[in-house]
């Protein structure tokens, strides 16, 4: 993308900030954000911010493209609160897709969810059988039917993109998430620290660990190619979460065992794992970054500062 006047909502996320200092190198970017899950702070100087909720009826709508990636993002939040999930993840959606539409806009990339899958050790492809097993899941869907709406009624390009398992690290944009950040960053962040990650079950639980680099550049690729249609963005491999905490104790240079705790979901997704044959052959688009490489990211901020404090 270039010279695009682009809104990025939840851009000051951690998804949303990657994606919106991403692509202000080339266009001009306006991350909106009502700071919940976000901070400016991990927004570039180039991103123009704008402190509003999607549910607002004033947002800075006269765009190009619109890349809709506010949500509460967990299933936690949404039991928590169904109505207020409900509100922001579907209402915000239409509220702002028809701002931007009244504007001229005609391109959608939103974010939905891998966990309409269920558990699934084989790769899933976008054409399989999906359900809601949570209010989380429901609010994804939908998403999804929702934007069927608008590119058979309004003519317009709606791009959904099911992530897997998206990390980049406490040294990234995610420490703002806290516990809803993805276990890869809590447990880096834990053996940094010299404490025993908390594992569900035995540990064998597998997820495709895409990393947000690379789901920035797909988020980019279906603006370019004005995709409609839901795509996966994943690797095509898995980790089970004993191998994963393996690999951060060899990049950290560390050895502490995790503690396995009984999990307190029911439903819990046991394995995940993405068949992105329809995105790549749509654009091309494939990971860049091994799960090996992104683990080494995500610890090398603890070694930089070990060495700066020795």
């Amino acid at each position: 993308m270039h010279d695009q006047r682009v809104l990025v909502t939840g851009g000051a996320g951690f998804i949303g900030s990657n994606l919106a200092n991403h692509l202000a190198a080339d266009n001009d970017v306006i991350a909106v954000d009502d700071t919940y899950l976000g901070t400016p702070e991990n927004l570039d100087d180039n991103v123009d911010f704008v402190e509003a909720s999607v549910l607002d009826d004033d947002l800075p709508a006269d765009v190009d493209v619109l890349f809709h990636l506010a949500a509460l993002s967990s299933r936690n939040m949404h039991e928590e609160d169904p109505q207020q999930g409900c509100r922001v993840n579907v209402e915000g959606f239409v509220n702002t897709v028809e701002q931007v539409k009244a504007h001229g806009c005609e391109t959608v990339v939103y974010a939905s969810t891998s966990s309409i899958y269920g558990s699934r050790s084989e790769p899933s492809p976008e054409s399989m059988a999906v359900e809601s097993q949570t209010a989380y899941e429901a609010s994804k869907l939908a998403r999804e039917r929702y934007a069927e709406y608008y590119a058979h009624h309004h003519d317009m390009n709606m791009a959904g993109l099911r992530f897997f398992s998206v990390y980049q690290g406490f040294g990234g944009n995610e420490e703002h998430k806290g516990e809803y950040a993805n276990t890869v960053a809590q447990f880096a962040d834990a053996i940094a620290d010299g404490d025993a990650p908390e594992l569900f079950g035995d540990g064998t639980q597998t997820r495709d660990f895409t990393h947000v680099d690379d789901v920035a550049r797909a988020c980019e690729l279906a603006a370019d190619h004005e995709l409609t249609g839901v795509y996966n963005v994943g690797t095509e491999e898995a980790y089970s979460f004993n191998e994963m905490v393996e690999m951060i104790n060899d990049a950290l240079g560390t050895d502490i065992d995790p503690e396995y705790i009984e999990c307190p979901f029911d439903g819990y997704v046991h394995d995940t794992m993405a068949d992105i044959s329809k995105f790549h052959e749509a654009t091309g688009w494939k990971p860049q970054i091994s799960f090996e490489d992104g683990v080494e990211r995500v610890c090398e901020p603890y070694l930089t500062t070990e060495a700066n404090t020795s």
